[in-house]
């Protein structure tokens, strides 16, 4: 019987010290231990020299276009990501010294992600990412949706180039 009223603190401590160790997580924005999303690195380098024409095809049309004068254009694609979240509540209660113990958990919570193009003398020269964009683990891994399919394209188009 002396085991039992052992368990609860017990359960009770674990609860709250597990409570206090996510309320120090370092936000993805800043971790060091997020890594660069291996496709969103890839569209930076491989779409560019797309052409406006590639891009259409794969991206689809932008959501907003800018005129920077003779630095071209800037063609944004914005992505709202909804994703199916993991939310866990624990409920408060109140044990002998203990006032409360309580709390929730958001795994894997949406964002969006701001891609921008910029468009030189009609071909891709620059991609960067913008915008709550970051996964746990992945900086602008939200941003993957936007450029994958122009990473796939411009792979098959430079396999097509003669000379490649």
């Amino acid at each position: 019987m002396a085991s039992r009223g052992i368990r609860l603190p017990a359960i009770l401590f674990l609860l709250t010290g597990t409570g206090a160790l996510w309320s120090c997580v370092v936000p993805d924005d800043t971790s060091k231990l997020a890594k660069e999303d291996p496709t969103t690195a890839a569209a930076q380098k491989e779409m560019v020299g797309l052409s406006e024409a590639d891009l259409r095809m794969c991206a689809g049309f932008p959501t907003a276009t800018a005129d920077e004068g003779a630095s071209g254009q800037i063609w944004s694609y914005e992505r709202a990501v909804q994703r199916g979240n993991v939310n866990v509540v624990l409920p408060t209660f109140a044990v002998g010294p203990i006032p409360s113990v309580g709390g929730s958990l958001n795994v894997a919570p949406g964002g969006y992600c701001n891609t921008q193009v910029r468009i030189v003398d009609g071909r891709v020269a620059e991609v960067a990412y913008a915008g709550d964009n970051n996964l746990p683990n992945r900086r602008d891994g939200l941003c993957v949706s936007a450029v994958d399919a122009c990473v796939v394209y411009a792979r098959k188009q430079s396999k097509a180039r003669p000379g490649s």
